[in-house]
């Protein structure tokens, strides 16, 4: 969990979020800028732990889009997860496979636009896997645009489907804006988990065909002055007698990168600080989309049971053994409030995301 005093909250879908940094004081800068320097000096160590299978990266060329993955047996959300972010205007992936047994290594070889290393290392004691993409970040993202995204999120964004990702940071740029945010949104499917087939050559959102449209809140932390939002399903299921512990739910996966940034807590905080003012939550007013989060596909309950006894995600994994527990139960998520996906016009509807004013009003062109 984010730590620091909290500055604003909300329990309402449209948190109450200022839109300048909070100031801080000298001391508090001086600090955040020796963590900054922590944080990529540790990431310039971990480049030892990685093992270069196939690096492509002397085909990235100016201005390419790249994207950045840390990954563990994703072979069944791969085929769809190329399909998407190749569809949105990625030119490279930068990847890092943290032992996959299940035919992910050969897969992501055979592809002509990725660059794969492989280590063996704890994935919590690298900042789950953030050491290691800081580190490609540093070296290979500087002066691009990044996005940083797990195996299971899928990013949308107002008008996506005509308006790819070269568009949407050209935008930016002109504005000097460095970064865009995102909500994750948490989807399910119709019946108990487990329950429902997959095709990997098929789009996830037809198996997980529901999600909770609120209640989402959100508050400002100090000194990063960091958005951290909550709520939804999976705090409504398994913390509902705990909704302090439930995952945090934004991020800032878009940044035009700099061999100077560094993320804090993956990618739902960054230093220097000005770049969390990206995103304003739910019901927020600066241009966002939404990572949409394929977590429950069928094989959850399986990589659920792996994860618990491996213990590589949470800071401290002996207080989220129930939770995995309550994945293994394989119970319906779906309830009287559960709203149908039907696309980005509905999150933006919603006030899931804020829309891209383009040039012409609503049309990309």
């Amino acid at each position: 969990m984010p730590g620091g005093g909290i500055r604003t909250a909300t329990t309402k879908n449209e948190p109450d979020v200022t839109d300048t940094p909070e100031p801080i004081g000298w001391v508090q800068q001086y600090r955040l800028r020796l963590k900054r320097r922590r944080l990529l000096w540790r990431s310039f160590r971990s480049r030892h732990q990685l093992t270069s299978l196939t690096n492509r990266t002397g085909d990235i060329k100016p201005g390419a889009i790249l994207s950045f993955t840390t990954l563990r047996n994703e072979i069944s959300r791969l085929p769809w997860f190329f399909r998407h972010y190749r569809g949105l205007g990625v030119d490279h992936f930068l990847m890092v496979d943290n032992g996959s047994d299940d035919g992910t290594v050969a897969f992501l070889t055979d592809q002509p636009d990725v660059s794969l290393w492989q280590t063996d290392a704890p994935y919590r004691a690298a900042r789950f896997g953030l050491d290691w993409l800081t580190w490609l970040q540093m070296r290979y993202g500087h002066n691009h645009w990044t996005l940083m995204v797990d195996a299971d999120e899928l990013l949308v964004y107002a008008q996506h489907d005509t308006c790819p990702l070269p568009k949407l940071t050209d935008w930016l740029q002109t504005r000097g804006i460095d970064a865009f945010g995102a909500l994750m949104l948490d989807l399910y499917p119709h019946g108990r988990l487990g329950d429902q087939p997959y095709d990997p050559n098929t789009d996830p959102t037809e198996a997980l065909g529901w999600f909770d449209a609120g209640p989402y809140r959100a508050q400002r932390q100090t000194p990063l002055d960091n958005l951290w939002v909550q709520g939804g399903v999976r705090e409504r299921v398994f913390f509902a007698d705990r909704p302090e512990r439930s995952p945090t739910l934004n991020k800032i996966p878009l940044v035009r990168w700099s061999r100077h940034y560094a993320y804090v807590n993956s990618c739902h905080s960054a230093l220097p600080r000005h770049l969390n003012h990206a995103y304003d939550g739910p019901g927020g007013r600066a241009p966002s989309g939404v990572l949409l989060h394929t977590k429950f596909l069928p094989q959850v309950i399986g990589a659920s049971q792996i994860e618990k006894q491996r213990r590589q995600h949470f800071h401290d994994p002996d207080q989220f053994g129930s939770y995995y527990d309550g994945i293994i139960a394989r119970p319906c998520l779906r309830n009287a409030n559960s709203v149908r996906y039907t696309g980005w016009k509905q999150l933006q509807h919603l006030g899931l995301m804020a829309p891209v004013p383009w040039e012409n009003g609503e049309i990309c062109v």
